[in-house]
């Protein structure tokens, strides 16, 4: 039976959670017990759906292209830092909005840092999985570049930085949330990841994709009670503040995102089925990869209270900074430049140090 308070697929938004039927089948589960609640939850969605996104937020110029991959240049000055995100959602997280990007406030420090941006697949590129990634377009854009690079890798861009590292000289590594060791995950985790991907599979094969809706999911999974709290609080809040503008940007990012290739997908669920990084699974220019073995400098930023990535997945290098603030609020919350921004720029600053 159909509830009449719940919009269907075919009201879906523009803008909203993706996909929305499987948002709204998770919002009756959250709250079957509570229908004010999810009266509350609708409400909110509604307004996140109908805020005025016409003012957008410019992004600079794109330095080097390497077919569907992008250096975008953010100015600033000295070694280039090449900032790897995730093959998942969107890489401009790391410059979010105003005051909430960690790229446009190094390039203020004196740091000159460029932001990998992965595009999208084209339809023939299905068997380029994760290292391929890494074959193809990185390696590539870094050597367009005047000297090495410093590598820096948010999520799994941290994974393929510590690949790119092992095949090619680079200046350092800084992860940031970064899983090496998917065994850190837990054995619960690693169980629902192995039933979606078993569920999902078959579809992605035939598409020769993984859809972003699929992997949207398995991050509901982690906590679907926060997902349905965040939007009841944004219901109470003024859309104009700074607070809810926050919000959007966040959601609007954690919404989108480019689609895997059907083998970058296959290869990181067996990443975490087999840990196969941790395990020593993974090699780069015919020599097996470890972070701990890389011919450069390299630090860790992890965080104690990461539900995606947890600490325990880190890849476990010498110089491991523990931090106490969430998976994305280490990157644009509101305690970031303190417990992020600032001890990474120091870093940097002191790998061109006299020694």
């Amino acid at each position: 039976m159909i509830d009449p308070a719940l919009p269907s697929k075919h009201d879906a938004p523009q803008h909203g959670p993706r996909p929305l039927p499987l948002f709204l089948d998770m919002l009756r589960s959250e709250t079957a017990e509570s229908p004010d609640r999810r009266a509350k939850a609708l409400a909110g969605l509604a307004a996140y759906q109908r805020v005025d996104r016409s003012a957008a937020w410019p992004r600079p110029a794109a330095a080097h292209r390497i077919g569907r991959a992008a250096l975008i240049d953010y100015g600033g000055a000295g070694r280039p830092v090449v900032f790897v995100p995730s093959l998942i959602n969107p890489p401009f997280v790391l410059d979010l909005a105003p005051g909430r990007s960690l790229l446009r406030w190094l390039a203020g420090q004196g740091v000159r840092p460029l932001l990998l941006d992965w595009g999208s697949p084209a339809p023939d590129e299905r068997g380029l999985d994760i290292a391929g990634h890494v074959e193809t377009l990185l390696l590539p854009l870094i050597a367009r570049l005047e000297e090495p690079p410093v590598l820096a890798g948010y999520c799994l861009g941290g994974t393929m930085a510590i690949m790119a590292a092992a095949a090619r000289p680079v200046a350092g590594v800084a992860l940031i949330a970064a899983p090496w060791r998917f065994g850190g995950f837990g054995a619960h985790a690693r169980a629902e990841i192995a039933e979606l991907w078993a569920t999902a599979e078959p579809s992605c094969r035939a598409l020769g994709l993984v859809p972003m809706e699929v992997l949207q999911s398995g991050f509901w999974r982690l906590d679907p009670a926060r997902t349905i709290a965040k939007y009841e609080a944004f219901a109470d809040l003024d859309p104009e503040s700074g607070k809810a503008r926050q919000f959007v940007a966040l959601e609007d990012w954690a919404n989108a995102g480019a689609p895997l290739t059907y083998a970058a997908g296959a290869q990181l669920f067996d990443f975490f089925e087999h840990d196969v990084p941790g395990n020593g699974g993974l090699s780069m220019a015919g020599q097996r990869v470890d972070p701990a073995a890389l011919p450069c400098p390299v630090v860790d930023f992890v965080s104690t209270t990461d539900r995606i990535v947890p600490a325990t997945s880190a890849a476990g290098v010498t110089d491991t900074r523990m931090l106490g603030a969430g998976h994305v609020g280490m990157i644009v919350g509101g305690r970031a430049q303190a417990q992020l921004w600032e001890p990474l720029a120091g870093w940097l600053s002191a790998l061109d140090a006299p020694r």
